[in-house]
Order: C-alpha cells, then sequence, then structure tokens
C-alpha cells in the first residue's frame, strides 16, 4: 500500500511538473512578444531656440516688458499661443518652437504700434529684431489728405459711372 502511494505520488508530482513548465514557457512567451502590447515611443520633435529683440525704431534702445506672443499656426488654423515678457535688455527667448513649423509672432509694448508678421522656423537658432514705431496720426474721411499720403487707398470717383450706350 505504501508502494501504491509512492507511485500515484510520483505520478501526481511528475504531472504538475509537467503542467508547471507547460504555463511558465507559455508566460514566457507571452512576455517576448511585445509588438502588440503598450505604447509605442515616439521621439518629440526638434525643436529650435528664438531670441527676440524689441527695439526702438527711433533710437535703437531696448523696450522693456513689450509682450511677445508666439502663435503656432497649422495651416491657416492657430493651434494656441505662448506669451513671454522682454527683459531688460529688451530680449526675449523661447526654446520649444518645432522647426518647419510656421509662428505668427505679435508683439505688444504701450506706447507703440503693435506688430505682428509670419515667420518660418527653418534653423535650430533664430534671432528676430522688432523695431517698433510710435503710433501714426488716425487717418479721418473728414481731413484734406496729400496725395502721397493716399496712394495706397481708394480714392473716391467724383465722376459717377458711365451708362453703356444702347445699340
Amino acid at each position: 500500500m505504501i508502494s501504491m502511494r509512492r507511485s500515484s505520488f510520483i505520478r501526481l508530482s511528475v504531472i504538475v511538473a509537467v503542467f508547471g513548465l507547460l504555463v511558465s514557457s507559455l508566460a514566457a512567451g507571452a512576455q517576448q512578444d511585445n509588438s502588440k502590447r503598450g505604447r509605442k515611443y515616439k521621439s518629440p520633435p526638434i525643436t529650435g531656440r528664438i531670441e527676440v529683440s524689441v527695439v526702438r525704431d527711433a533710437s535703437g534702445k531696448p523696450i522693456e516688458n513689450a509682450a511677445v506672443i508666439f502663435h503656432p499656426m497649422e495651416g491657416e488654423k492657430d493651434k494656441g499661443n505662448m506669451e513671454l515678457k522682454t527683459n531688460e535688455d529688451g530680449k526675449a527667448v523661447i526654446d520649444v518652437m518645432v522647426i518647419g513649423d510656421v509662428v505668427r509672432m505679435q508683439v505688444i509694448a504701450k506706447g507703440f504700434q503693435t506688430f505682428g508678421e509670419d515667420f518660418k522656423i527653418d534653423k535650430a537658432n533664430m534671432a528676430i529684431e522688432i523695431r517698433m514705431k510710435r503710433p501714426g496720426e488716425q487717418y479721418s474721411i473728414y481731413k484734406k489728405h496729400d496725395e502721397a499720403a493716399d496712394a495706397g487707398k481708394d480714392a473716391p470717383k467724383d465722376n459717377p459711372p458711365t451708362q453703356p450706350q444702347p445699340k
């Protein structure tokens, strides 16, 4: 009876050992197949550094505390904005703009005309100087203006449009 128990115990232990080996080999195979599990790593895009200098147009002196606003563009769509203030040297530095993107930059300083322009980020390091102008006189239709000043504007027509002649 003891030998029968011993032989059944040996058979049972062999069956458990084989079952354990099968389970562990399946688990090891599942761990090695990582192609379908988890996220794939995507490296961040390469960014460039932009240094913007904001100075007075007349004297070239720096303008402190001017707002420099960056609008990254995706086609004609604005993807948000980032705003920086210039330091005492009139400089604002940003280093998170993706190379190859277009950024719409806007500069606002108290007592100066607002500046705005689109720039293509095509280098790792860019330096941009913005010359801010004082505001000009407002245009009024009630004042007499020089012809040279009106060159870019549509002039009112004194003559009414001519009627086509009947045939």
